[in-house]
């Protein structure tokens, strides 16, 4: 393991925005467990697809969809408080 010192733009949380030593646009740290909850969204809805439920993988695709706006709406916000351009 090696200490490092991060550049924090959000409070900790679980979806936190940080910039790492040498990387010139900072990141999102996402927590284990929130990881494998977005894994679990995504298996959701390639199950419903094999299952031919597209009503449900619709449904669980729009839910992991607005979940992911609003991890990018919390980015773009850290950004541009820090006047920091998007990398995209």
């Amino acid at each position: 393991m090696e200490r490092i010192e991060a550049e924090l733009f959000t409070d900790g949380g679980n979806d936190a925005v940080v910039r790492m030593p040498g990387r010139r646009v900072p990141g999102v740290l996402v927590q284990g467990d929130s990881l494998h909850i977005l894994r679990s969204d995504v298996a959701e809805v390639v199950e419903a697809c094999e299952r031919g439920d597209l009503d449900r993988a619709r449904e669980s695709a729009g839910l992991l969809l607005t979940d992911l706006d609003a991890l990018l709406a919390r980015y773009e916000a850290a950004l541009g408080e820090h006047e920091i351009p998007r990398p995209y």
